[in-house]
């Protein structure tokens, strides 16, 4: 093991430059962290490859095997892993009734079971020194479901249910499980989303929509969004502070989103169908 001192080791995947990912490699980083920052491919953490902060690793969470390897890497480098920051995930917009059914699975693969095989992975060693933290980056869209993003909110929801009962079956080891709920920060979601968008067969019944639609894919990234540095320092923060809460939410429309949440279906219906003009 090069490193055996007492800075958290702290695995986050999704660190692709521009992302929400890489801004909370740098926030724990500036926390005096030892940051193992994992991306799909290294070309897009380059500037992160170049700092010894940073134990940069190409990780898939579509691949068990990725996830044995990197896991290996890090315990050989460090000799633990103090927290586990689940944020690695993937848009999808289009109707929900034509929407290719592969790229359901893809959506639900890579924000679902991809969080899921790096806990799989990183729970045994967790347990086994009594401590640990993980933390699922949710969304703030699963509190009022709209039209155009469904899979992704799905996705997003099922993450959600699946965060608040490895609360409950990991505390007993020692390990703390917290919801990151973003609200709209400024990224690269936007443009990911376009190039998914951009695959996608032309819509028949949706025809007429397609504008719209289209404009679904960038509906969190204004002029007004939060900026990825202020949401992910602010969330480190919160992560490592000894008894970190179970769910975090901030950014711009996480307060908005929050009200929404209680709202009578119907004025709920009224809102979503004004604002996403369906």
């Amino acid at each position: 093991m090069e490193f055996q001192d007492q800075k958290p080791v702290v695995l986050i995947t999704g660190c692709s430059q521009g992302g929400i990912g890489h801004a909370l490699a740098r926030a724990f980083a500036a926390n005096d962290c030892r940051v193992v920052a994992t991306s799909r491919s290294m070309t897009t953490m380059t500037d992160l490859e170049q700092d010894p902060r940073f134990f940069v690793q190409e990780l898939d969470v579509l691949s068990e095997q990725s996830v044995q390897n990197v896991l290996s890497n890090v315990l050989e480098r460090f000799g633990k892993v103090d927290v586990l920051v689940n944020n690695a995930g993937v848009q999808c917009v289009g109707p929900l009734a034509e929407i290719p059914l592969s790229a359901m699975e893809q959506t639900f693969n890579t924000n679902v079971f991809g969080p899921m095989r790096l806990v799989q992975a990183v729970a045994p060693h967790m347990a086994s020194r009594k401590r640990g933290k993980i933390v699922n980056v949710g969304s703030v869209t699963v509190a009022a479901p709209g039209p155009w993003a469904g899979v992704y909110t799905a996705s997003k929801a099922a993450l959600h249910s699946l965060t608040d009962t490895l609360r409950l079956e990991l505390g007993h080891f020692g390990i703390d499980v917290i919801n990151v709920v973003p609200g709209a920060i400024k990224s690269n979601i936007g443009n990911s989303a376009i190039a998914s968008y951009n695959q996608m067969p032309e819509w028949k019944l949706y025809k007429p929509f397609e504008h719209v639609i289209k404009e679904r894919a960038y509906f969190s990234q204004t002029m007004k969004s939060t900026p990825a540095e202020v949401f992910a320092k602010d969330t480190v923060a919160v992560v490592l502070k000894k008894n970190p809460p179970a769910w975090f939410s901030t950014g711009r429309y996480s307060t908005i989103m929050g009200i929404m949440y209680h709202l009578p279906l119907f004025v709920k219906d009224f809102i979503m169908k004004k604002t996403m003009k369906c």
